[in-house]
């Protein structure tokens, strides 16, 4: 069995593969100060939960945007493991060509989301991640990654407007009833949830202008699938693209 972990810098995904099937699966908070045993009891009470040994795990793939949190997982994956984690950097292969100008700045979130869209669906591609950022990446008819715009996530731009508005205060981030709203909470969560998926829609048909009407549009991360109901500018829902990719990359370097 393969673990994969995604580390984000709100939440970490955790999957569980068996072959190629996604048997497992868990969100986790982001918690950087956590040490790696504190992780590693974590992890194992997840395990225990599933019936899965430590001992049933022969590989672990790491994507991590948290620097501070990749070692902690390198260490967990050999504490209490006895793997060594592959963690997605320079000199991993992953199948994706990136033309970017500095391939190092690119997140290795979205290398592996590439690497799976093109497996999966293939190019000319725009995934739409919502995570902590709202990212559009653009993927090529070849394949190739070849940017994307980042917008501050729903819930940034969510708890700024809290912050510096004092007579507005916290509402769940859900579509109202109605566009129009007709009190404070549905006037608030019509602007932050529909004016996100204005966005999505603005940005997907800029991105189709320039990679042509056949491209495919993917979906993933906590929103994805509230926002996909909201529009018809999403094709795909994959909450778990991520995970596929490190699977794909992991069998790369095996």
């Amino acid at each position: 069995m393969l673990l994969a972990v995604d580390i984000g810098n709100t939440n970490i995904t955790l999957g569980i593969f068996k072959d190629e099937e996604l048997c497992a699966h868990w969100r986790l908070a982001t918690v950087h100060e956590r040490m790696p045993d504190e992780y590693g009891v974590l992890l194992l009470q997840l395990f225990a939960h599933r019936g899965v040994r430590p001992e049933d795990i022969s590989g672990v793939a790491v994507a991590s945007v948290v620097p501070a949190l990749t070692g902690v997982f390198r260490e967990l994956s050999q504490a209490y493991l006895s793997q060594e984690a592959l963690i997605v950097d320079a000199g991993v292969k992953t199948g994706v060509r990136i033309r970017y100008e500095n391939p190092r700045d690119v997140g290795a979130d979205r290398v592996v989301d590439c690497a799976a869209v093109q497996h999966k669906y293939g190019g000319p591609a725009c995934v739409v991640d919502f995570g902590t950022a709202t990212t559009f990446d653009a993927i090529s008819r070849e394949g190739e990654y070849l940017g994307g715009a980042i917008a501050p996530g729903i819930g940034i731009a969510a708890e700024a407007l809290f912050a510096r508005a004092s007579k507005l205060y916290r509402v769940e981030i859900a579509p109202p009833p109605r566009v129009i709203g007709s009190n404070t909470v549905m006037a608030m969560q019509s602007g932050i949830f529909f004016g996100y998926v204005a966005l999505v829609e603005g940005l997907v048909a800029r991105f189709r202008r320039e990679l042509g009407e056949d491209m495919k549009v993917i979906a993933t991360g906590g929103l994805a699938e509230k926002v996909a109901l909201e529009t018809k500018a999403i094709q795909y829902v994959d909450p778990w693209l991520t995970l596929d990719g490190l699977r794909l990359v992991y069998a790369m370097n095996k």
